[in-house]
This record gives C-alpha cells, sequence and structure tokens, in this order.
C-alpha cells in the first residue's frame, strides 16, 4: 500500500478525536485483546480492517503482521 502525505480529517477536534480512539483501541488491545475497526485511505480508496492495535505513536498505528498506517490516512475508529 502507498499512503498520500495528505490529512484525510480537516477538522482539528476530528483529528483530536481520532487521536483518542487510537490510545483508547491501544489500551483495549493490550488489556484485553479487543477488537476495533480502523477506517482509512492509501492512494487507491477507502479501505477497513478488523484488527487489534499493537501500538500506536504520533505519526502510525501498528498492527499485526509488521503492517502500520499513518495516523493522517485514517478517518475512523470503532472500538468494537
Amino acid at each position: 500500500m502507498h499512503f498520500p502525505r495528505t490529512e484525510v480529517l480537516d477538522n482539528m477536534a476530528d483529528q483530536i478525536r481520532r487521536y483518542e480512539l487510537i490510545t483508547e483501541a491501544l489500551k483495549l488491545g493490550n488489556i484485553e485483546h479487543n477488537k476495533v475497526k480502523i477506517y482509512f485511505s492509501d492512494d487507491k480508496g477507502p479501505k477497513k480492517v478488523e484488527t487489534t492495535v499493537w501500538s500506536a505513536g504520533k505519526d502510525y498505528v501498528s498492527l499485526k503482521k509488521g503492517v502500520s498506517i499513518p495516523v493522517h490516512r485514517i478517518w475512523a475508529v470503532e472500538i468494537l
């Protein structure tokens, strides 16, 4: 997958909420092994993955098998 450098969320409040949800997903994934749905876009269009968040930082979310998604390309996080 190739990820454009542009931010998918224009609103700062939405970006803050996204960060809060990613942080919550990381905590729940590490403690309770909860899964989340992550909605994101690469250069080919929108995608969705259901997984456990293994680690998260300011710039990337790391999933299973070494897959990483840039935070600026995630437009929604749904905790299951």
